[in-house]
């Protein structure tokens, strides 16, 4: 964790930024549930936790900071709230999400399921892809299984 908020504090610095005490908390709880897709919300709650001090406009704009300095990747399931995730560094594409209808649970596909369909667009089209964002909504495992259960009573 320690080396991911030392490469955040040089992103943040190179852009004219400091790493604030209130900056750093939130990237500790954002490190801390980084497979969670907090919203600002849950970002606002488990931070004030550990600094009561803060403000809700603090939090929002420390996410918003990250996102246009692409350190997080604002999202959006359909549900109208944002999410947030760390950007995955090295790769061309960000990681899939499995979202289930069900229990609102999401599961991260983190292989490239589209290079195939890219190859086809980039020569039928024409058109040079810089990023590509796939969302599947279905019933995950664990609510499948519920259900079976409870059909079976």
């Amino acid at each position: 964790m320690e080396s991911k908020i030392k490469n955040v504090k040089e992103q943040l610095h190179s852009a004219g930024f400091k790493l604030t005490p209130q900056r750093e908390v939130t990237l500790k709880i954002l490190l801390e549930n980084k497979n969670s897709h907090l919203s600002a919300e849950d970002v606002f709650l488990r931070v004030k936790e550990e600094y009561p001090e803060i403000g809700l406009a603090t939090v929002y704009r420390t996410l918003e900071l990250l996102s246009d300095l692409q350190i997080l990747e604002k999202m959006n399931f359909g549900d109208g709230v944002s999410r947030y995730d760390f950007r995955k560094t090295g790769t061309k594409h960000f990681n899939h999400h499995l979202i289930c209808v069900k229990c609102g649970k999401v599961q991260e596909v983190e292989d490239d399921l589209l290079s195939d369909v890219e190859k086809i667009i980039e020569h039928e089209y024409g058109f040079m892809i810089m990023d590509h964002r796939l969302t599947f909504h279905g019933v995950c495992r664990e609510c499948q299984l519920k259900e079976d259960a409870n059909g079976s009573d």
